[in-house]
C-alpha cells in the first residue's frame, strides 16, 4: 500500500502544482490570466477524456502493466513540461500528462481489492486517498519551494519520482490479471457496450448518478472558497493558502482514520451523519464573521470528506468484480464533470447574488439529493458484486 500511496501523492501533486505556478507561467509565456487558465484545463481535459477509455482497456489487460506504462508516459510528459518553450507546447504537454494520469489512478483504485483482504479494502482506499490529501498539504508547498529556484524544477523532480515509482512497481507488484471468465467476450465488446454492461442495473445508474451529484455540490463550494475568503475576509493569496492548509490537514486525518469510524458505526450511518453535518456546516460558515470559525469548520468538513470519499469509491467498486478499472474510470470522469458543472453553476450564483450563502445552499441541496439517491440505489445493502 505504501507504493500506491506514493503514486497517488505524485499524481495529486502534479494535478494541483500548476495553479500556484500560473502567475510565473503567465509572465514567461506572455499570456493573459484567462488564457493561462487553459494550462490547468488542459490536464483535466486530457484526464477526463481518456479515463473513459483507460478503464475498459485495463479490465482486459494486466493492470500492473497498464499502471507501469502509464507511469512511464506520465514521467515523460511531465518532464517535457519542464522543457516547454511556449504557451501551446505547455498546453500540449499538460494534456499528455493528464492522459497518462488517466491510465494510472484507475489502476490504483481497481487494484486495492485485489491486493488486500476484503476486511482491509476500505482502509486501503483511505491510504490511497491520503496520498491525494497529503499532496495538497505537503506536495504543493514543496513544489512551490522548488519553483522558487526555477519553475521548471518541480516538473523535473516529479518526472524522476514517477519514473522511479514505475520501476519499483515493476519490481514489487504481482501480476494483476483480469478474470479469465468471459475475457474473450469482453475483448470483443465496444467501448459503449462496456459501459452499458456496467450500467445495466438500476443500482449502478442511481449510485453513479448520486456520486456525480455529490461531486457537483462538493466542488461548487470548493471552487469558490478562495473568492469568498478574498471578498469577505480580504485575504491575499498567501493567506488563502494558509486557510487551505486546514483543508488538507482535515482531509488527511479523515482519509487515514475514517475506516475505524466506519467499522464502529457502519457505512449507512457514516454517510448520513457525515453528509448532513458537512452540509449544515457550509450553511453556517457562509454567515460566519470570524476567520477562526471558518478554519475550524473547513477542517471538519474536509475531515469528513476524507472519510467519505474512499467509502463511496469502495461502494462503487463493489458493483463489479471484473470491471473495476471501468468503474474507477467512470467515477473519475464523473468527478471531473461534476467539478466543471459545479464550478460553473456556483460561478453564476456567486456573480448574481454576491454571497457565498447561495453557493452553500446549492451544495446542501446536492448533498441531500445524493443521500436520497445513494440510499435508494440499494448499494448500501450487503451484496455480492455483479459480474460485468
Amino acid at each position: 500500500m505504501g507504493l500506491l500511496f506514493l503514486i497517488m501523492f505524485v499524481i495529486g501533486t502534479d494535478t494541483f502544482l500548476i495553479s500556484p505556478l500560473l502567475p510565473v507561467l503567465q509572465t514567461t509565456f506572455h499570456v493573459n490570466a484567462g488564457a493561462a487558465g487553459w494550462m490547468v484545463s488542459a490536464y483535466a481535459l486530457g484526464y477526463a477524456l481518456f479515463a473513459l477509455l483507460a478503464g475498459p482497456l485495463s479490465d482486459r489487460l494486466n493492470r500492473k502493466k497498464v499502471m507501469i506504462m502509464g507511469l512511464v508516459c506520465f514521467s515523460l510528459s511531465t518532464g517535457l513540461c519542464a522543457a516547454a518553450f511556449d504557451f501551446w507546447s505547455m498546453n500540449l504537454f499538460r494534456f499528455a500528462a493528464g492522459v497518462s494520469a488517466a491510465f494510472v489512478t484507475p489502476q490504483v483504485w481497481a487494484s486495492i481489492p485485489l491486493l488486500v483482504p476484503k476486511d482491509k479494502i476500505l482502509r486501503g482506499m483511505g491510504i490511497a486517498t491520503a496520498g491525494l490529501s497529503i499532496s495538497q498539504l505537503l506536495g504543493l508547498p514543496i513544489g512551490s519551494y522548488l519553483a522558487s529556484v526555477n519553475w521548471r524544477v518541480p516538473f523535473v523532480a516529479l518526472a524522476l519520482i514517477a519514473l522511479f515509482l514505475g520501476i519499483t512497481a515493476h519490481a514489487v507488484l504481482p501480476g494483476l490479471l483480469p478474470h479469465t471468465k468471459d475475457t474473450q467476450a469482453r475483448e470483443s465488446q465496444s467501448l459503449i457496450r462496456t459501459y452499458t454492461y456496467l450500467l445495466r442495473s438500476t443500482t449502478a445508474v442511481l449510485a453513479f448518478g448520486a456520486y456525480f451529484i455529490f461531486q457537483f455540490g462538493n466542488f461548487a463550494a470548493f471552487s469558490f472558497l478562495g473568492s469568498w475568503l478574498s471578498v469577505s475576509f480580504h485575504l491575499g493569496v498567501s493567506d488563502i493558502g494558509g486557510v487551505m492548509l486546514f483543508l488538507g490537514l482535515g482531509n488527511t486525518i479523515g482519509s487515514l482514520g475514517g475506516a475505524t469510524i466506519v467499522q464502529r458505526i457502519g457505512v449507512k450511518k457514516t454517510l448520513l451523519i457525515g453528509i448532513t453535518t458537512s452540509g449544515f456546516i457550509y450553511l453556517l460558515l457562509a454567515n460566519s464573521p470570524y476567520l477562526w470559525m471558518v478554519k475550524a469548520g473547513l477542517f471538519v468538513i474536509f475531515m469528513i470528506s476524507g472519510t467519505l470519499f474512499p467509502l463511496m469509491i469502495s461502494c462503487l467498486q463493489s458493483l463489479s468484480s471484473t470491471a473495476r478499472g471501468t468503474t474507477a474510470a467512470l467515477s473519475n470522469a464523473l468527478m471531473y464533470l461534476g467539478t466543471s458543472l459545479g464550478a460553473a453553476a456556483a460561478g453564476g450564483l456567486f456573480q448574481a447574488t454576491g454571497t457565498f450563502l447561495s453557493v452553500t445552499i446549492l451544495t446542501f441541496i446536492s448533498f441531500i439529493l445524493f443521500l436520497i439517491l445513494f440510499n435508494s440505489s440499494g448499494i448500501l445493502k450487503p451484496q455480492v458484486p455483479e459480474k460485468a
